[in-house]
């Protein structure tokens, strides 16, 4: 039993929206959640730049180290219960109360794995100073055990508003706790103390916005069904997980700390916003797309007017960051991360291969196909450890070409097993695409073209890199279709922000 302390009706779980209002809400949600994320954005740049001209190569690497372990914990620990809450199509309070019990259990026995393996973790990577990092951070998986169900409600009931807000208020106090720390000579720790404040401040938010208490869990037969779709996300994003952290555990056993804080850095600088760029959306376009599942030539208008959303705003910014890799990062983070600039160049490719490949992800959940998303997550998985381990042989750098050309591989394999396993428009994503990167490759070309020739302030490079890629963007709308899908956007946009 659950007791239910808001005006929140049980319906209010289950039911959906008629059309209309739902393309509302979902409009209203996205310009919420990119107000947020821009919030957030602007916040990640300037700590970033702050903490990286207090803090040591070294001090990055042993919390990647860490980091890298954790994140593999956090998977198990959501279980994929929290997808799996937002695309059923109904959930009672007897169901909602199980499935926060079985998070928070989860949570708490990984805290103390995480507690009595920090020996292993530690001797397994060569540093002790490992060992309190761990124990710290072990508490986060309670922490964030807790916090799931609650977030999943907000976002199975589109409260975009509160779920942004939370977000940024946590990430803010984080940001100062570990600023604060640093001028205080805390090294590490202060990178330990922002991942705790911002999973204790964001707990507290999410209770206080759902004002809901989970008291006796309902029979475990009424998720069953959930927890098998959950089992199967799990496993996907496990391999996911890996997927994404097969160049740091490779940098890290290959190089060591001060060699993997460097690689990180430039890592954290693009891929860390560009994925709270793209990763919200996924909140919005899940639960839009599960309930449009009777509909699927709507729900295939959706998925195809996303991948022109990302394609024409956050694929130029990939462009001009390849075109300016070395002025950003004597901006951002200083000249004692010089080493980071063509690694963020690098990087860049895959972060636009991987944005291209995101509305995938949003079709294998949406649907139920998450065997078929385990699936796809091996191969890809299989693909990236052979382009990064085989790129290390060339040292960082060879890490993150690798890196990159691993997506570029794996994204068309995916278009073209959707497009088997669904009735999903390849042909007009195919299209989609190739128009989306016929206009990034020139851009970012003649954006490296005009860094390369100007020998001047890392500032006036970067303005000179954006203007050459600005106006081969704007020459690309003298072509009817890229002139028709900016068009779209631009649409959408006004749409949102009307809302």
């Amino acid at each position: 039993m659950s007791t239910q302390m808001s005006n929140t009706t049980e319906g209010s779980t289950s039911g959906a929206p008629d059309s209309g209002d739902l393309g509302r809400r979902a409009a209203r949600g996205a310009s919420v959640v990119y107000l947020g994320q821009g919030a957030r954005l602007l916040l990640q740049v300037a700590s970033t730049a702050v903490l990286a001209r207090l803090l040591s190569p070294t001090d990055y690497g042993l919390l990647a180290m860490v980091m890298a372990v954790v994140g593999v914990g956090e998977i198990f620990r959501d279980f994929g219960l929290s997808t799996a809450a937002i695309q059923a199509d109904s959930l009672n309070q007897g169901q909602r109360a199980t499935l926060f019990w079985l998070n928070t259990g989860i949570g708490a026995v990984l805290t103390g794995v995480a507690l009595l393996g920090a020996p292993l973790i530690a001797r397994g990577f060569g540093y002790p100073e490992l060992v309190g990092m761990t124990h710290a951070l072990a508490f986060t998986f309670l922490l964030n055990g807790m916090a799931a169900q609650y977030r999943a409600h907000l976002v199975r009931d589109l409260r975009f508003t509160t779920t942004t807000v939370r977000d940024v208020i946590s990430q803010v106090l984080g940001v100062v706790v570990a600023i604060g720390a640093a001028l205080l000579g805390a090294g590490y720790w202060a990178l330990v103390a922002q991942q705790l404040v911002q999973a204790g401040v964001g707990l507290l938010i999410l209770v206080s916005a759902t004002r809901w208490l989970p008291l006796r869990p309902g029979p475990i037969r009424a998720v069953r069904p959930m927890i098998h779709y959950g089992w199967n996300l799990a496993a996907s994003q496990l391999v996911a997980y890996m997927n994404s952290n097969v160049d740091t555990l490779t940098v890290s056993f290959r190089f060591g700390a001060a060699p993997l804080g460097i690689y990180s850095r430039g890592f954290q600088l693009l891929m860390r916003p560009l994925g709270q760029l793209r990763g919200p959306t996924n909140n919005i376009a899940v639960p839009v797309l599960s309930r449009l599942r009777a509909d699927p030539n709507r729900a295939n208008g959706y998925v195809v007017k996303g991948q022109v959303i990302f394609g024409y705003t956050l694929v130029p910014g990939m462009a001009l960051v390849f075109a300016a890799a070395t002025p950003i990062v004597m901006i951002f983070l200083g000249r004692q991360w010089g080493q980071t600039g063509p690694i963020v160049a690098a990087l860049a490719c895959a972060g636009a291969f991987e944005t291209l490949a995101y509305v995938g992800s949003w079709v294998y959940q949406a649907r139920g196909l998450t065997p078929q998303l385990f699936r796809y997550s091996l191969m890809s998985l299989a693909i990236k450890i052979v382009c990064v381990v085989g790129g290390s042989q060339f040292g960082l750098l060879g890490v993150a070409v690798g890196y990159a050309i691993a997506p570029g591989l794996a994204w068309p394999l995916s278009l073209w097993w959707l497009g088997r396993l669904t009735d999903l428009p390849k042909r007009q994503l195919w299209l989609g695409a190739g128009r989306i990167l016929a206009c990034a490759v020139p851009a970012a070309l003649v954006g490296r073209l005009m860094v390369d020739l100007l020998h001047t302030s890392s500032l006036v490079q970067a303005l000179a890199a954006a203007a050459a890629v600005g106006v081969v963007y704007a020459a690309a709308l003298l072509v009817k279709p890229i002139r028709r899908d900016v068009s779209e956007v631009f649409a959408v946009a006004r749409k949102a922000l009307a809302r």
